[in-house]
Protein backbone atom coordinates (compact mmCIF):
# COMPACT_ATOMS: atom_id res chain seq x y z
CA UNK A 1 0.00 0.00 0.00
CA UNK A 2 1.08 3.26 -0.44
CA UNK A 3 2.35 5.54 2.03
CA UNK A 4 0.60 8.90 2.95
CA UNK A 5 3.47 11.00 1.76
CA UNK A 6 2.78 9.05 -1.96
CA UNK A 7 -1.11 9.07 -1.39
CA UNK A 8 -1.15 13.51 -0.32
CA UNK A 9 0.93 13.47 -4.09
CA UNK A 10 -1.00 11.82 -6.35
CA UNK A 11 -3.97 13.60 -4.29
CA UNK A 12 -3.29 17.09 -4.66
CA UNK A 13 0.32 17.59 -5.72
CA UNK A 14 2.93 17.72 -2.24
CA UNK A 15 5.19 19.16 -0.94
CA UNK A 16 3.88 22.48 -1.90
CA UNK A 17 5.06 25.90 -0.90
CA UNK A 18 5.75 26.48 2.42
CA UNK A 19 5.97 23.08 3.48
CA UNK A 20 8.59 19.95 2.57
CA UNK A 21 9.51 16.64 3.98
CA UNK A 22 12.65 15.84 5.77
CA UNK A 23 13.51 12.73 7.25
CA UNK A 24 9.79 11.50 7.42
CA UNK A 25 9.10 15.19 9.01
CA UNK A 26 6.76 18.12 8.27
CA UNK A 27 8.81 21.68 8.30
CA UNK A 28 6.87 24.70 7.73
CA UNK A 29 9.03 27.36 6.15
CA UNK A 30 12.38 25.57 7.34
CA UNK A 31 10.33 25.71 10.53
CA UNK A 32 11.10 22.15 12.53
CA UNK A 33 7.96 21.06 13.91
CA UNK A 34 8.83 18.20 15.39
CA UNK A 35 11.59 20.11 17.41
CA UNK A 36 9.21 23.04 18.80
CA UNK A 37 6.54 20.23 19.98
CA UNK A 38 9.63 19.08 21.61
CA UNK A 39 10.38 22.09 23.03
CA UNK A 40 7.00 23.51 24.16
CA UNK A 41 4.76 20.45 24.13
CA UNK A 42 0.46 20.46 22.66
CA UNK A 43 -1.59 21.45 22.43
CA UNK A 44 0.87 24.44 20.30
CA UNK A 45 0.05 27.53 18.83
CA UNK A 46 2.19 29.23 16.72
CA UNK A 47 2.58 32.86 14.70
CA UNK A 48 5.38 32.95 12.17
CA UNK A 49 5.49 36.70 11.72
CA UNK A 50 7.88 37.35 8.63
CA UNK A 51 4.50 35.79 6.48
CA UNK A 52 2.71 38.60 7.45
CA UNK A 53 5.19 40.87 5.75
CA UNK A 54 5.52 38.56 2.73
CA UNK A 55 1.41 38.64 2.44
CA UNK A 56 1.37 42.26 2.33
CA UNK A 57 4.45 43.15 0.29
CA UNK A 58 2.72 40.49 -2.34
CA UNK A 59 -0.34 42.64 -2.80
CA UNK A 60 0.81 46.10 -2.73
CA UNK A 61 3.19 45.35 -5.51
CA UNK A 62 0.47 43.47 -7.56
CA UNK A 63 -1.68 46.48 -7.12
CA UNK A 64 1.30 49.09 -8.54
CA UNK A 65 1.76 46.58 -11.02
CA UNK A 66 -2.37 47.19 -12.26
CA UNK A 67 -1.92 50.46 -11.45
CA UNK A 68 1.44 50.69 -13.83
CA UNK A 69 -0.52 48.38 -16.30
CA UNK A 70 -3.64 50.21 -16.82
CA UNK A 71 -2.24 53.51 -16.78
CA UNK A 72 -4.59 54.18 -14.08
CA UNK A 73 -4.48 57.86 -12.74
CA UNK A 74 -4.87 56.78 -8.65
CA UNK A 75 -2.96 55.87 -5.84
CA UNK A 76 -3.25 52.58 -3.48
CA UNK A 77 -3.47 52.46 -0.28
CA UNK A 78 -3.35 49.06 1.90
CA UNK A 79 -5.12 49.22 5.32
CA UNK A 80 -5.00 46.12 7.57
CA UNK A 81 -8.23 45.26 9.44
CA UNK A 82 -7.47 45.21 12.87
CA UNK A 83 -10.48 43.14 13.99
CA UNK A 84 -8.65 39.71 12.31
CA UNK A 85 -6.08 39.82 15.02
CA UNK A 86 -6.01 42.96 17.15
CA UNK A 87 -2.44 41.44 19.27
CA UNK A 88 0.66 43.86 19.18
CA UNK A 89 2.90 41.39 17.58
CA UNK A 90 0.81 41.35 14.33
CA UNK A 91 -0.10 44.60 14.00
CA UNK A 92 3.32 45.83 14.57
CA UNK A 93 4.70 43.50 12.18
CA UNK A 94 2.49 44.89 9.65
CA UNK A 95 3.03 48.05 10.50
CA UNK A 96 6.81 47.73 8.94
CA UNK A 97 5.42 47.44 5.73
CA UNK A 98 4.14 51.47 5.63
CA UNK A 99 0.82 50.22 5.56
CA UNK A 100 -2.40 51.92 7.47
CA UNK A 101 -5.68 50.43 9.56
CA UNK A 102 -8.83 49.94 9.64
CA UNK A 103 -10.78 50.18 12.82
CA UNK A 104 -13.94 48.59 13.99
CA UNK A 105 -14.32 49.32 17.47
CA UNK A 106 -14.24 51.80 20.47
CA UNK A 107 -10.89 50.35 22.13
CA UNK A 108 -9.06 50.05 18.29
CA UNK A 109 -8.96 54.05 19.48
CA UNK A 110 -6.79 53.73 22.27
CA UNK A 111 -4.48 50.85 20.24
CA UNK A 112 -3.67 53.55 17.81
CA UNK A 113 -2.94 55.87 20.63
CA UNK A 114 -0.65 53.57 21.84
CA UNK A 115 1.07 52.51 18.91
CA UNK A 116 2.07 56.03 18.29
CA UNK A 117 3.03 57.02 22.05
CA UNK A 118 5.38 53.70 21.33
CA UNK A 119 6.56 55.63 17.64
CA UNK A 120 5.19 52.14 15.63
CA UNK A 121 3.01 54.76 13.91
CA UNK A 122 3.00 58.61 13.34
CA UNK A 123 0.01 61.11 13.70
CA UNK A 124 -0.43 60.87 10.30
CA UNK A 125 -1.18 57.32 9.65
CA UNK A 126 -4.56 56.87 8.02
CA UNK A 127 -7.50 55.28 10.14
CA UNK A 128 -10.51 54.50 8.24
CA UNK A 129 -13.25 53.91 11.34
CA UNK A 130 -15.55 51.59 10.71
CA UNK A 131 -18.52 49.90 11.76
CA UNK A 132 -21.70 50.94 13.79
CA UNK A 133 -20.42 53.35 16.26
CA UNK A 134 -20.74 53.51 20.37
CA UNK A 135 -20.63 56.89 21.86
CA UNK A 136 -17.65 55.93 23.18
CA UNK A 137 -16.11 54.92 19.52
CA UNK A 138 -16.97 58.44 18.38
CA UNK A 139 -15.99 60.06 21.57
CA UNK A 140 -12.45 58.69 20.75
CA UNK A 141 -12.46 59.71 17.28
CA UNK A 142 -13.25 62.99 18.20
CA UNK A 143 -10.35 63.49 20.90
CA UNK A 144 -7.86 62.15 18.70
CA UNK A 145 -8.96 64.19 15.83
CA UNK A 146 -8.23 67.26 18.30
CA UNK A 147 -4.79 65.35 19.12
CA UNK A 148 -3.72 65.86 15.70
CA UNK A 149 -4.15 62.63 13.98
CA UNK A 150 -5.35 64.70 10.97
CA UNK A 151 -5.88 61.15 8.86
CA UNK A 152 -8.57 59.39 11.06
CA UNK A 153 -11.51 59.61 8.40
CA UNK A 154 -14.66 58.28 10.35
CA UNK A 155 -16.62 56.37 7.80
CA UNK A 156 -20.75 56.93 8.72
CA UNK A 157 -22.51 53.87 9.16
CA UNK A 158 -25.94 55.61 9.44
CA UNK A 159 -26.93 59.45 8.96
CA UNK A 160 -27.43 60.27 12.44
CA UNK A 161 -23.50 59.08 13.12
CA UNK A 162 -23.09 62.56 11.61
CA UNK A 163 -24.56 64.49 14.48
CA UNK A 164 -22.61 63.96 17.06
CA UNK A 165 -19.20 64.78 14.84
CA UNK A 166 -20.65 67.91 13.92
CA UNK A 167 -21.55 69.04 17.62
CA UNK A 168 -18.20 68.24 18.63
CA UNK A 169 -15.64 68.87 15.63
CA UNK A 170 -13.92 72.00 14.60
CA UNK A 171 -10.78 71.89 13.20
CA UNK A 172 -8.24 74.29 11.13
CA UNK A 173 -8.71 72.36 8.41
CA UNK A 174 -11.74 70.50 7.48
CA UNK A 175 -12.29 66.70 9.01
CA UNK A 176 -12.35 63.87 6.17
CA UNK A 177 -15.56 61.50 5.93
CA UNK A 178 -16.53 58.32 4.69
CA UNK A 179 -19.56 57.39 3.55
CA UNK A 180 -20.54 53.11 3.46
CA UNK A 181 -22.49 51.90 0.89
CA UNK A 182 -25.48 49.01 2.51
CA UNK A 183 -24.25 46.71 -0.78
CA UNK A 184 -26.96 44.40 -1.67
CA UNK A 185 -26.15 40.90 0.00
CA UNK A 186 -25.62 37.62 -2.19
CA UNK A 187 -28.40 36.06 -4.16
CA UNK A 188 -28.74 32.78 -1.07
CA UNK A 189 -28.74 35.39 1.70
CA UNK A 190 -30.97 35.70 4.15
CA UNK A 191 -30.88 39.70 3.67
CA UNK A 192 -31.64 41.44 0.83
CA UNK A 193 -29.29 44.75 1.83
CA UNK A 194 -26.33 44.69 4.46
CA UNK A 195 -27.46 45.78 7.52
CA UNK A 196 -24.46 48.30 7.44
CA UNK A 197 -23.95 51.57 5.70
CA UNK A 198 -25.96 53.39 4.15
CA UNK A 199 -29.07 53.03 2.03
CA UNK A 200 -27.58 53.44 -1.72
CA UNK A 201 -30.04 56.06 -3.50
CA UNK A 202 -29.78 57.78 0.11
CA UNK A 203 -25.98 59.04 -0.10
CA UNK A 204 -26.18 62.13 -2.66
CA UNK A 205 -29.01 63.20 -0.71
CA UNK A 206 -28.02 63.11 2.68
CA UNK A 207 -24.54 64.33 1.91
CA UNK A 208 -26.60 67.63 0.17
CA UNK A 209 -28.56 67.85 3.07
CA UNK A 210 -26.22 67.63 6.31
CA UNK A 211 -22.43 67.89 4.78
CA UNK A 212 -22.40 69.89 2.10
CA UNK A 213 -22.76 73.42 3.61
CA UNK A 214 -20.71 72.52 6.46
CA UNK A 215 -16.93 74.09 6.22
CA UNK A 216 -15.71 71.14 8.60
CA UNK A 217 -16.16 68.39 6.76
CA UNK A 218 -15.82 67.13 3.62
CA UNK A 219 -16.19 63.51 2.04
CA UNK A 220 -13.19 62.31 0.48
CA UNK A 221 -14.14 58.26 0.50
CA UNK A 222 -17.22 55.92 -0.44
CA UNK A 223 -16.73 52.63 1.05
CA UNK A 224 -18.75 49.47 0.26
CA UNK A 225 -17.77 45.82 1.24
CA UNK A 226 -19.16 43.15 -0.55
CA UNK A 227 -19.83 40.03 2.02
CA UNK A 228 -18.74 37.30 -0.30
CA UNK A 229 -15.33 38.33 -0.31
CA UNK A 230 -13.64 39.32 -3.42
CA UNK A 231 -14.38 36.63 -6.08
CA UNK A 232 -14.40 36.02 -9.88
CA UNK A 233 -18.08 35.84 -10.06
CA UNK A 234 -20.81 37.71 -12.20
CA UNK A 235 -21.91 38.91 -8.66
CA UNK A 236 -18.70 40.48 -7.85
CA UNK A 237 -18.33 42.08 -10.88
CA UNK A 238 -22.11 43.38 -11.22
CA UNK A 239 -22.15 45.16 -7.42
CA UNK A 240 -18.57 46.25 -8.30
CA UNK A 241 -19.51 48.29 -11.19
CA UNK A 242 -23.05 49.38 -9.39
CA UNK A 243 -20.54 51.08 -6.30
CA UNK A 244 -18.06 52.63 -8.45
CA UNK A 245 -20.46 54.34 -10.94
CA UNK A 246 -22.42 55.43 -7.95
CA UNK A 247 -18.93 56.48 -6.92
CA UNK A 248 -19.03 58.45 -10.30
CA UNK A 249 -22.41 59.90 -9.83
CA UNK A 250 -21.00 61.20 -6.77
CA UNK A 251 -18.15 63.10 -7.72
CA UNK A 252 -19.45 64.82 -9.88
CA UNK A 253 -21.72 66.93 -7.32
CA UNK A 254 -18.43 66.53 -4.40
CA UNK A 255 -15.60 67.24 -6.11
CA UNK A 256 -13.39 66.45 -3.07
CA UNK A 257 -14.26 62.97 -3.39
CA UNK A 258 -11.30 61.06 -4.52
CA UNK A 259 -11.05 57.76 -2.38
CA UNK A 260 -12.89 54.70 -3.21
CA UNK A 261 -12.62 51.77 -0.41
CA UNK A 262 -13.68 48.37 -1.80
CA UNK A 263 -12.99 46.68 1.64
CA UNK A 264 -11.38 43.20 2.47
CA UNK A 265 -12.20 39.50 1.17
CA UNK A 266 -9.26 38.93 -0.08
CA UNK A 267 -8.91 35.03 -0.16
CA UNK A 268 -6.26 33.20 1.71
CA UNK A 269 -5.23 29.67 1.53
CA UNK A 270 -7.73 27.21 2.83
CA UNK A 271 -7.00 24.09 1.51
CA UNK A 272 -4.42 22.09 -0.47
CA UNK A 273 -5.85 22.74 -3.72
CA UNK A 274 -6.43 26.70 -2.97
CA UNK A 275 -6.71 27.87 -6.95
CA UNK A 276 -6.59 31.90 -6.58
CA UNK A 277 -5.03 34.69 -8.95
CA UNK A 278 -3.77 37.11 -7.53
CA UNK A 279 -2.50 38.45 -10.16
CA UNK A 280 -5.57 38.27 -12.72
CA UNK A 281 -7.96 39.15 -9.42
CA UNK A 282 -6.30 42.64 -8.37
CA UNK A 283 -5.47 43.68 -11.95
CA UNK A 284 -9.14 42.99 -13.63
CA UNK A 285 -10.50 45.23 -9.97
CA UNK A 286 -7.91 48.22 -11.73
CA UNK A 287 -9.02 47.82 -14.84
CA UNK A 288 -12.26 47.70 -14.59
CA UNK A 289 -12.43 50.63 -12.18
CA UNK A 290 -10.93 52.66 -14.58
CA UNK A 291 -13.27 51.28 -17.56
CA UNK A 292 -16.51 52.37 -15.98
CA UNK A 293 -14.52 55.49 -14.85
CA UNK A 294 -13.63 56.60 -18.04
CA UNK A 295 -17.39 55.95 -19.55
CA UNK A 296 -18.58 57.88 -16.47
CA UNK A 297 -16.15 60.96 -17.85
CA UNK A 298 -14.52 60.68 -14.34
CA UNK A 299 -11.14 60.63 -13.10
CA UNK A 300 -9.90 57.29 -10.75
CA UNK A 301 -10.21 57.21 -7.24
CA UNK A 302 -7.00 56.53 -5.25
CA UNK A 303 -8.18 52.81 -4.16
CA UNK A 304 -7.78 51.53 -0.38
CA UNK A 305 -8.82 47.77 0.65
CA UNK A 306 -9.01 46.17 3.93
CA UNK A 307 -7.25 42.88 3.83
CA UNK A 308 -7.59 41.01 7.21
CA UNK A 309 -7.52 37.20 6.65
CA UNK A 310 -5.13 37.27 3.72
CA UNK A 311 -2.54 39.53 6.22
CA UNK A 312 -2.91 37.10 9.29
CA UNK A 313 -4.05 33.92 8.17
CA UNK A 314 -1.46 31.88 6.86
CA UNK A 315 1.23 32.73 9.11
CA UNK A 316 -0.24 30.41 11.71
CA UNK A 317 -0.93 27.45 12.72
CA UNK A 318 -1.84 25.19 16.11
CA UNK A 319 -0.41 21.58 16.63
CA UNK A 320 -2.29 19.11 18.73
CA UNK A 321 -0.62 15.26 19.71
CA UNK A 322 -3.07 12.13 18.90
CA UNK A 323 -4.11 11.02 22.43
CA UNK A 324 -5.97 7.75 21.82
CA UNK A 325 -7.65 6.23 19.11
CA UNK A 326 -10.95 5.00 19.25
CA UNK A 327 -12.58 1.81 16.55
CA UNK A 328 -16.46 3.36 17.28
CA UNK A 329 -17.91 0.48 14.35
CA UNK A 330 -16.47 -1.44 11.22
CA UNK A 331 -16.39 2.33 9.38
CA UNK A 332 -15.20 4.81 11.75
CA UNK A 333 -12.34 5.47 13.68
CA UNK A 334 -11.85 8.36 15.83
CA UNK A 335 -8.22 10.12 17.02
CA UNK A 336 -8.60 11.95 19.56
CA UNK A 337 -6.67 14.78 19.89
CA UNK A 338 -5.28 16.80 23.40
CA UNK A 339 -6.97 20.32 22.43
CA UNK A 340 -10.76 21.27 20.74
CA UNK A 341 -11.92 22.41 17.73
CA UNK A 342 -14.47 24.33 19.64
CA UNK A 343 -12.08 26.30 21.87
CA UNK A 344 -8.97 26.37 19.69
CA UNK A 345 -10.59 26.67 16.09
CA UNK A 346 -14.31 28.04 16.28
CA UNK A 347 -14.96 28.45 13.20
CA UNK A 348 -14.32 25.08 12.42
CA UNK A 349 -17.33 24.58 14.63
CA UNK A 350 -19.22 27.73 13.64
CA UNK A 351 -18.53 28.32 9.81
CA UNK A 352 -17.27 24.64 8.96
CA UNK A 353 -14.52 26.55 7.85
CA UNK A 354 -11.38 23.93 6.74
CA UNK A 355 -7.87 24.45 7.22
CA UNK A 356 -4.87 22.48 5.83
CA UNK A 357 -4.49 19.92 8.11
CA UNK A 358 -0.97 17.59 8.07
CA UNK A 359 0.46 15.27 10.01
CA UNK A 360 3.44 16.17 11.78
CA UNK A 361 5.54 13.28 11.82
CA UNK A 362 4.93 9.52 10.08
CA UNK A 363 4.78 9.99 6.70
CA UNK A 364 6.06 7.03 5.34
CA UNK A 365 3.60 4.77 7.15
CA UNK A 366 0.34 3.53 5.01
CA UNK A 367 -2.73 6.05 5.03
CA UNK A 368 -6.97 5.43 6.69
CA UNK A 369 -9.34 7.08 6.57
CA UNK A 370 -10.33 8.66 10.18
CA UNK A 371 -12.36 11.36 11.94
CA UNK A 372 -10.37 13.43 14.32
CA UNK A 373 -12.33 14.47 18.12
CA UNK A 374 -11.67 17.32 20.36
CA UNK A 375 -11.41 16.48 24.10
CA UNK A 376 -14.64 18.19 24.71
CA UNK A 377 -18.05 16.40 25.74
CA UNK A 378 -20.01 18.18 22.95
CA UNK A 379 -21.03 16.32 19.85
CA UNK A 380 -19.98 19.04 17.33
CA UNK A 381 -16.20 18.72 18.45
CA UNK A 382 -14.95 17.30 15.54
CA UNK A 383 -13.19 17.71 12.02
CA UNK A 384 -14.15 14.94 9.30
CA UNK A 385 -13.68 16.74 5.90
CA UNK A 386 -11.14 18.11 3.71
CA UNK A 387 -11.63 21.31 1.26
CA UNK A 388 -10.60 19.31 -1.17
CA UNK A 389 -11.82 15.75 -0.33
CA UNK A 390 -14.91 14.07 1.03
CA UNK A 391 -12.57 12.23 3.94
CA UNK A 392 -9.80 13.44 6.31
CA UNK A 393 -6.40 10.70 6.01
CA UNK A 394 -3.87 10.23 8.37
CA UNK A 395 -0.82 8.39 8.67
CA UNK A 396 -2.09 4.27 9.97
CA UNK A 397 0.48 3.87 13.03
CA UNK A 398 0.33 2.56 16.28
CA UNK A 399 3.50 5.22 17.10
CA UNK A 400 2.77 8.65 18.82
CA UNK A 401 1.14 10.81 15.81
CA UNK A 402 1.14 15.06 16.02
CA UNK A 403 -0.97 16.75 13.37
CA UNK A 404 -1.48 20.51 13.14
CA UNK A 405 -3.86 22.70 11.11
CA UNK A 406 -1.92 25.64 8.99
CA UNK A 407 -3.04 28.96 7.70
CA UNK A 408 -5.43 29.43 10.98
CA UNK A 409 -4.25 32.88 12.22
CA UNK A 410 -7.26 35.27 11.34
CA UNK A 411 -9.90 35.94 14.60
CA UNK A 412 -9.51 31.96 16.09
CA UNK A 413 -7.80 33.30 18.83
CA UNK A 414 -10.07 36.39 19.18
CA UNK A 415 -12.95 34.48 18.59
CA UNK A 416 -11.35 31.71 21.31
CA UNK A 417 -11.67 34.64 23.90
CA UNK A 418 -7.51 34.69 24.76
CA UNK A 419 -7.22 34.18 28.18
CA UNK A 420 -10.92 33.88 29.31
CA UNK A 421 -13.12 31.16 30.20
CA UNK A 422 -13.34 28.52 27.44
CA UNK A 423 -16.19 25.82 26.91
CA UNK A 424 -15.79 22.26 29.44
CA UNK A 425 -12.93 24.62 30.88
CA UNK A 426 -10.62 23.75 28.24
CA UNK A 427 -7.16 26.10 29.08
CA UNK A 428 -6.05 28.50 26.21
CA UNK A 429 -3.08 26.70 24.72
CA UNK A 430 1.02 27.88 24.69
CA UNK A 431 1.88 30.81 22.13
CA UNK A 432 4.82 30.88 20.38
CA UNK A 433 6.09 33.78 18.42
CA UNK A 434 8.74 33.55 15.82
CA UNK A 435 10.90 35.61 13.99
CA UNK A 436 13.71 35.24 11.75
CA UNK A 437 16.76 37.23 12.89
CA UNK A 438 19.54 38.98 10.39
CA UNK A 439 21.70 35.83 10.41
CA UNK A 440 18.24 33.86 9.38
CA UNK A 441 18.11 31.44 12.21
CA UNK A 442 14.95 31.83 14.12
CA UNK A 443 13.56 33.82 17.15
CA UNK A 444 11.39 32.07 19.49
CA UNK A 445 9.55 33.92 22.12
CA UNK A 446 6.53 32.12 24.23
CA UNK A 447 3.61 35.06 24.04
CA UNK A 448 1.28 32.84 26.11
CA UNK A 449 1.60 30.03 28.45
CA UNK A 450 -0.87 27.44 28.10
CA UNK A 451 -3.41 28.39 31.19
CA UNK A 452 -3.24 26.67 34.56
CA UNK A 453 -6.22 25.84 36.88
CA UNK A 454 -5.50 29.03 39.28
CA UNK A 455 -6.30 31.53 36.68
CA UNK A 456 -9.57 29.51 35.65
CA UNK A 457 -10.98 29.32 38.91
CA UNK A 458 -10.17 33.39 39.88
CA UNK A 459 -12.03 34.21 36.47
CA UNK A 460 -14.66 32.03 37.87
CA UNK A 461 -15.08 33.24 41.19
CA UNK A 462 -13.70 30.59 42.93
CA UNK A 463 -10.74 32.51 43.96
CA UNK A 464 -9.69 36.04 44.51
Amino acid sequence: MQSYQEFLDLSVGFPQEGFEIIEDELYFHDLNLMEMIETYGTPLRFTYLPLVSKKIQQAKLLFQQAIIKNNYRGTYKYCYCTKSSHFKHIVEEALRNDIHLETSSAFDMPMVDALEKKGAVTKDITVICNGFKTFQYKQYIIDMLHDGFKNIVPVLDNKEEFNLYDDEIEMDTPCNLGIRIASEEQPNSQFYTSRLGVRMEDVIDFYHSKIEQNPNFQVKLLHFFINSGISDTPYYWNELEKYVTLYCKFKKVNPALDTLDIGGGMPFKDSLVFDFDYEYMINEIVSRIKEICAENDTIEPDIITEFGKYTVAEASGILYKVLGRKQQNDREKWLMLDGSFITNLPDVWALNQKYILLPINNWDSEYERVNLGGITCDGQDYYNQEAHMNSVFMPKTRKVQYLGFFNTGAYQEVLSGYGGIHHCLLPSPKHVIIRRNRDETFNFEVFGEEQNSKQVLKILGYTT
